[in-house]
């Protein structure tokens, strides 16, 4: 699954490279088997996010872009999509949304609902309905973040803030703290793989779709 990830967001227009941070010593030999670039990481670390940054502080480079390796199906136009606001010079976080279309989604606490603003600044995530009513346009978050690295080194020093650990999500504390997540939207879609019915479906998906589109 891992090597999918791998692959897929090498090939993304505009990424220079991809590594793999992991404390997980069978996940290395996993990455190194098929050729790919492996950081070995503290297993301290509170969220992805603290792992990532602990790659970034030894690197030389403007964007770090955080992709889960339980997305073995991720588009590399996602990726595509969450660099591109870095164009615009006071975009310091980008994630991305996509419209729900189904109710069972919206009603979910397992899909994370987020709103933005005019500006695709998001305003709020949760895992409540939002908006509650149905007059707008609700749309989901997708687990994809992009950082300058001197703000994603910033970020992960920050201390924790009431609502990310009401509502369980880190990118809470970035928009408690004051700073704006440029939150554009999508018309892909991804699987991640949570549950054993997850990698089932993933493994139809990917045996469905021709080889040259499988990695």
């Amino acid at each position: 699954m891992i090597e999918h990830v791998y692959r897929r967001s090498a090939s993304a227009a505009g990424v220079d490279a991809v590594i793999v941070a992991t404390d997980d010593e069978r996940i290395a030999d996993a990455v190194r088997q098929f050729g790919g670039r492996v950081v070995m990481t503290a297993a301290s670390h509170r969220t992805g996010t603290d792992r990532v940054a602990e790659v970034a502080h030894g690197i030389a480079c403007d964007i770090v872009i955080n992709v889960q390796g339980d997305e073995p199906l991720i588009p590399p136009q996602m990726i595509e999509e969450v660099v591109a606001p870095f164009g615009e010079s006071g975009v310091v976080m980008a994630t991305l949304r996509r419209r729900i279309d189904s109710e069972e989604d919206r009603l979910s606490p397992h899909v994370v609902k987020v709103v933005v603003n005019r500006d695709d600044d998001a305003l709020y995530f949760s895992r409540a309905p939002i908006p509650s009513g149905r007059g707008g346009a609700a749309f989901k978050h997708v687990g994809l973040y992009g950082y300058r690295r001197q703000f994603l080194l910033e970020f992960a020093a920050l201390p924790q803030t009431p609502l990310e650990v009401s509502e369980s999500l880190e990118q809470l504390r970035a928009l408690e703290h004051g700073f704006r997540i440029r939150t554009p939207e999508t018309v892909h879609e991804s699987l991640g793989v949570d549950t054993p019915e997850d990698l089932e479906r993933a493994r139809r998906q990917l045996d469905a779709q021709p080889v040259s589109a499988r990695k």
